[in-house]
């Protein structure tokens, strides 16, 4: 690990796993929003990540003055490793480790996480990484559960498997004993690693651990393990077979399962951003009582000055902001968008956002546009500044197949423009409406599609770029629902009611 710098002591410590301020995109944009809209506190950011050269050599976002501490740590660098020697371990020791791999097997949310295995001196004294790595306990406990629960599965790719999903199970413990000192408040925006960081710093030292749930993480995984060959962060090469497949990607998901309800277990309160969210959390195991719907929200000021900045008309491009990524689903967005140039052929597809995080996939999509014929049609943009981009766009998209609460289509509104979005996270509640009666009552504010409805997606984009009134009426609806409930103003001060709450509630506690 690495402190990138220390100007002072944070209140509040946000773990942040892949996302801010290295990677672009919704979490955070959230975290860069949160930080600087909120002065009166100073935040921590403590970033972890897969390998170091996967990320940006420098923040990709402007690091506010209240920003005052940040360390990074990466879960896969080989350099962190202990030297290799021979160990014995201790049988007794090692019942603990049996008691949690029967906790991450079980699908029973009732039973308490193991309290030993919620101490940090269970990773750093009883269990340490070196014993994990090295020990001749260790060796025959993974030998032992290949052989009970999958001796169809090759041995190595058992044993590499369990090291991969582990590993950063210690490096996690090393940073808590790190950082478990600074700040008043952990704040995470997932489970995951970042959850699990959270929980053994709370647990261990009795601070607030308040949990925010953009997409949900044990979900989102299970998509991840789902539509790829590879194990996290898609840079292990384990799968071969059908029932390797199957039992690998079952232990990575019982695993992630697993810390989502550890964080669970530790924090309070449990936060997410629309009431779907809300509803999955409980079926993973989060306490109903602690949880709580905050949506997002954005600057309606700054992007409601761009209006004036718009062409008379409706302008024939569709615009995907977003990264180059399978989740986003970016080749459901070129076939959709070889459809509608059958109808409108002069329509302009404008990808914007980075195309490096999954190379092999930004390949397949330019080889896909090459194949469908629509070189003339899209456009990879890369990052843009949105200020300049949804002026000129007519229509928002997203073709995603998981997401949380798009802060994206909330800045589209803001801009004027009228959104088609598959039916993921809160886009139908977004696009047509929420649980309030006056949301709904405002109309649709552009058109929901099945997850990968190519033929539904492009009608979507012809029936609002060839109606002129039906795009004003879509686009009156979209200002006006982001204007009444989706503020900055209003995202803020919810936070600043929950921060007030969890530091009054310690206090009292101390």
């Amino acid at each position: 690990m690495r402190v990138v710098f220390d100007r002072g002591e944070p209140d509040i410590v946000i773990p942040c796993e892949g996302t801010f301020p290295y990677v672009r995109g919704g979490v955070s944009s959230w975290i860069a929003q949160i930080i600087k809209g909120m002065p009166e506190y100073k935040f921590g950011i403590v970033f972890i990540g897969s390998k170091r050269e996967e990320y940006s050599a420098k923040p990709l976002y402007d690091l506010s003055d209240n920003l005052v501490f940040m360390v990074e740590t990466f879960m896969f660098e080989e350099g962190n490793k202990p030297p290799i020697r021979a160990i014995d371990g201790d049988e007794e020791s090692f019942e603990a480790v049996k008691e949690l791999y029967h906790w991450f097997s079980s699908r029973d949310n009732t039973i308490p996480f193991p309290e030993e295995a919620m101490s940090l001196d269970f990773y750093l004294k009883k269990i340490s990484e070196e014993i994990f790595l090295y020990s001749r306990e260790s060796w025959y406990f993974t030998t032992t559960k290949n052989s009970e629960n999958c001796p169809e599965i090759p041995f190595i790719d058992y044993f590499w498997t369990v090291r991969s999903i582990l590993i950063p199970v210690w490096k996690m413990a090393k940073l808590a004993e790190f950082v478990k000192r600074k700040g008043k408040i952990i704040h995470s925006p997932s489970t995951g690693y970042a959850g699990f960081l959270s929980a053994l710093i709370s647990n261990d030292t009795g601070k607030p651990f308040i949990l925010t749930e953009h997409g949900i993480y044990t979900k989102e995984r299970k998509i991840d393990l789902i539509s790829t060959s590879m194990s996290l962060y898609k840079k292990i090469e384990l799968l071969r077979e059908s029932a390797e497949d199957n039992y690998i990607q079952g232990m990575w998901v019982r695993f992630f399962e697993g810390i989502g309800k550890m964080s669970y277990s530790r924090a309070n309160p449990i936060l997410s951003l629309f009431g779907v969210a809300k509803q999955t959390q409980i079926l993973y195991g989060a306490d109903p009582k602690l949880c709580r719907v905050i949506p997002n929200g954005v600057d309606i000021k700054k992007l409601g000055a761009t209006l004036k900045d718009r062409p008379k008309g409706v302008p024939k491009v569709i615009t995907l902001i977003g990264r180059v990524v399978s989740i986003k689903d970016i080749k459901t967005f070129i076939r959709a968008i070889r459809v509608t140039a059958d109808t409108i052929p002069d329509v302009e597809a404008w990808v914007v956002g980075p195309d490096d995080e999954e190379k092999e996939y930004a390949n397949e999509c330019r080889d896909l546009i090459d194949i469908l014929d629509v070189k003339e049609n899209i456009k990879f943009l890369g990052f843009q500044n949105i200020v300049d981009i949804l002026p000129k766009s007519g229509i928002l998209t997203l073709t995603s197949i998981s997401e949380g609460m798009p802060l994206v289509i909330l800045e589209g509104f803001a801009a004027g423009v009228p959104c088609v979005s598959t039916d993921v996270g809160s886009c139908k509640e977004l696009i047509y409406g929420g649980e309030n009666p006056e949301d709904r009552a405002l109309g649709k504010a552009g058109v929901v599609c099945e997850i990968a409805n190519v033929k539904q997606l492009a009608d979507g984009y012809i029936k609002l770029l060839t109606n002129e009134e039906e795009w004003l009426k879509a686009q009156r609806s979209a200002i006006e629902r982001v204007n009444r409930f989706y503020t900055q103003e209003i995202f803020l001060d919810n936070y600043r009611e929950v921060y007030r709450d969890v530091l009054e509630r310690a206090e009292w506690q101390e």
